[in-house]
């Protein structure tokens, strides 16, 4: 069966803070599918629209009006670390696998975006490219691009695989942008942008949609940095979704209400976004299209919105703290799945789990590590692009392998190059092949009747086949050594089976006991265990035998 959760923050407020945030309770995580019901909660945090980030293992919430980042470990269900930096961070979002280790983004209250790398430390601050705070993130399905959004109206498209590149184009080349600056920035926004969201697809056809403070919802091309489609809406949006097969969006607003954005309204034979005649004339959104809520329910502006996994229920948070749910084929509003108390700031519906078969993860994350400012990489730090050109001596990779690396000669029949770069080493036979092809060709170029040069070509092949045997040794022992340990485990779960049995039988048998014991008490028959373990029926005394025996 499958089972979908989802996880809400909340933001504090000065006058409930006595009261209501007593127990501290900032990240709620929620069973929606089968059962709606609670599941876990973290404490001490307060976050902001757009402010939460989440990952396999981890939620990261960056606090309201604070230079902090609240890391949360979700297997151990406590709080793993708090991380600060130099200045407010007002939007977070998260680049790479969900299972994977990944890299946090962070939008800061000056206007630039900082990486950091969870599972090195790493940490690399751009160039401070918007004039106002930047309000919301996003990273599109191939962790290529970044979009960061800001009060000053602007959009910034990135290259994340360039802002952590070790090697950056020279400042002289006209041809390349400047090193940790943006690919390209878009204008046609007259007002701050609350909301921007990438499209599902992987391919070059994906778009991304953007709500501003100017009563407009824009669908862009955002590798080319053009506008496709415009939304006309009576009233400011304030968030965003979108459905899992990109077919609508939707978007909040102050009053509690939601507007369905169609994309497909009208019919043509292309994309609707990329249909050359939709993409000139804007379209004009009424009011009485909305989802309103019925009269009973109080209305509160709508700080976030997120679909479930089929697209058949939206979920919204909103101000008063009410979680609440909509029927988007019907376009009505459901019901009241939760209130928290304090305004729903950020909402995240987590992919479902219970699919047979499950692909398991090659790397788990057990703890981040927190960021090694000395190592930043930006310009912000001072340093140059020789000096930032090279990896450094200290960069190391912590995380945990969920499968066994196969033995290298494992992928038998490997015959290229470009096919054993993609297995985790090299095969033996590959190896020897090419010492004995570099011997070869030193052979062939040096004067073979120089005895010098032969002895030293035999020293060094005989250096490298003892390189070769220590790494293959190597690797046999850690593999012996996740065997062993994989034995041990299993060891000890059996022999914690069998305590657990034992446990269970002494605890029958004292209940047997004490059974028997009051049969006696009350003179009843008792039941003894014959040499069989079979049950004997043994007559108890009466008080009238006892006296006849007494005379």
């Amino acid at each position: 069966m499958l089972t979908e959760t989802f996880v809400a923050s909340t933001r504090s407020l000065q006058s409930q803070a006595q009261a209501t945030t007593a127990k501290g309770i900032g990240i709620h995580l929620h069973e929606y599918q089968p059962i709606l019901s609670p599941k876990t909660t973290f404490k001490n945090s307060s976050t902001q629209p757009n402010s939460l980030a989440l990952s396999a293992y981890h939620i990261f919430a960056a606090q309201a009006d604070k230079s902090v980042v609240h890391v949360y470990n979700k297997d151990r269900g406590n709080q793993e670390v708090v991380v600060p930096f130099q200045e407010k961070i007002t939007a977070l979002a998260f680049a790479g696998h969900y299972h994977g280790a990944g890299t946090l983004v962070l939008g800061t209250q000056a206007g630039r975006l900082i990486l950091w790398e969870l599972a090195t430390g790493r940490h690399i601050s751009t160039t401070q490219s918007h004039l106002q705070a930047v309000t919301c993130l996003a990273v599109d399905p191939t962790c290529t691009f970044i979009l960061s959004a800001s009060s000053d109206s602007n959009l910034h498209l990135w290259s994340l695989p360039s802002l952590l590149s070790f090697s950056q184009p020279s400042q002289n080349d006209s041809t390349q942008p400047l090193p940790f600056s943006p690919l390209k920035t878009v204008t046609n926004h007259l007002a701050a942008i609350n909301a921007v969201l990438f499209g599902h697809s992987a391919s070059k056809a994906n778009f991304a949609i953007s709500a501003a403070n100017d009563q407009t919802c824009i669908l862009w091309d955002y590798i080319n940095g053009t506008p496709l489609h415009t939304f006309l809406l009576s009233n400011n949006p304030i968030c965003l979704a979108l459905d899992p097969a990109d077919r609508c969006a939707y978007a909040g607003f102050e009053d509690g209400s939601i507007q369905t954005l169609d994309f497909y309204k009208k019919s043509t034979l292309s994309h609707p976004a990329y249909d050359a005649d939709q993409q000139s004339t804007p379209t004009q959104l009424a009011a009485s299209d909305r989802c309103h809520l019925p009269p009973n329910v109080p209305s509160s502006p709508a700080h976030c919105l997120q679909v479930s996994y089929d697209g058949s229920d939206l979920l919204s948070g909103h101000e008063n703290g009410k979680l609440l749910s909509w029927n988007p084929a019907t376009r009505k509003y459901n019901q009241q799945i939760a209130d928290l108390t304090l305004p729903v700031t950020n909402l995240f519906v987590l992919p479902p789990t219970g699919f047979p078969n499950p692909q398991t993860p090659r790397l788990k994350l057990h703890n981040v590590v927190k960021p090694r400012y000395e190592s930043s990489l930006g310009p912000s730090n001072g340093m140059s692009n020789t000096e930032t050109s090279t990896i450094p001596l200290n960069y190391t990779f912590t995380a945990q392998f969920l499968s066994t690396l196969p033995l290298p000669d494992a992928p038998a029949g490997i015959a290229d190059l470009d096919t054993a770069l993609t297995h985790s080493s090299f095969p033996a036979s590959m190896l020897e092949e090419g010492i004995a092809e570099l011997a070869a060709s030193n052979n062939t170029a040096s004067d073979p009747t120089d005895p010098d040069e032969s002895d030293t070509l035999r020293t060094q092949n005989a250096n490298l086949k003892l390189q070769l045997d220590d790494a293959l040794r190597r690797q046999r022992e850690a593999i012996a050594e996740v065997l062993k340990c994989d034995g041990e485990r299993l060891r000890r779960q059996e022999e914690d089976s069998i305590k657990k049995a034992r446990k269970k039988r002494r605890r029958i048998r004292r209940m047997q006991m004490e059974g028997r014991r009051r049969k006696v008490v009350m003179g009843e028959a008792v039941a003894e265990e014959g040499e069989n373990g079979e049950e004997v029926e043994k007559e108890g005394l009466s008080s009238d035998t006892d006296e006849m025996s007494s005379d």
